[in-house]
């Protein structure tokens, strides 16, 4: 996952849950010097939230020098493709649909799309149709849940 560093962390998850948000995680990308905080709550997001969000974490951002040169500042519900961070929001969602990609190849591959069967401390447990795989935390670029909406059903290509 696009990792940021734990002083970022450390600076922005009070202010996010002090305000009564969930921290769902945060990226950082670095092609667009751009970083991005996902929020919850119970309620929903709506775009008030994100931008008290912001404003609290742009001013303290910039006091704290947290980021070196220009950059943008995102605040984000995770969506409906929610992103996943951490072990204990893969066992959240335990039994949906989640893409991977991983840093390195692994069985030849560096994309999964499959049902999250298990999670623990250090990995995830996939079934990629039919097939089982095991992937380290440490080793996941991104992973998002695949959104399954009532009565969708995708198109195959060519058809």
């Amino acid at each position: 996952m696009r990792q940021v560093s734990d002083r970022l962390k450390n600076l922005v998850e009070p202010v996010v849950t002090g305000m009564g948000y969930e921290a769902v995680g945060m990226e950082f990308d670095a092609r667009v010097h751009t970083l991005r905080v996902y929020i919850d709550r119970p309620e929903g997001i709506t775009l008030e939230d994100c931008e008290a969000v912001s404003h609290q974490l742009s001013g303290l951002l910039d006091v704290e020098n947290a980021i070196a040169g220009k950059y943008s500042l995102e605040i984000s519900s995770p969506g409906l493709d929610r992103p996943l961070f951490t072990p204990e929001q893969f066992q959240r969602f335990v039994g949906q649909e989640a893409r991977l990609q991983t840093r390195l190849p692994l069985d030849g591959r560096r994309n999964f799309r499959g049902r999250i069967l298990a999670a623990d401390g250090e990995k995830v447990r996939l079934d990629v149709e039919g097939a089982e795989f095991e992937i380290p935390y440490g080793g996941i670029d991104v992973a998002r849940l695949v959104p399954e909406l009532a009565g969708y059903r995708p198109r195959k290509k060519g058809k």
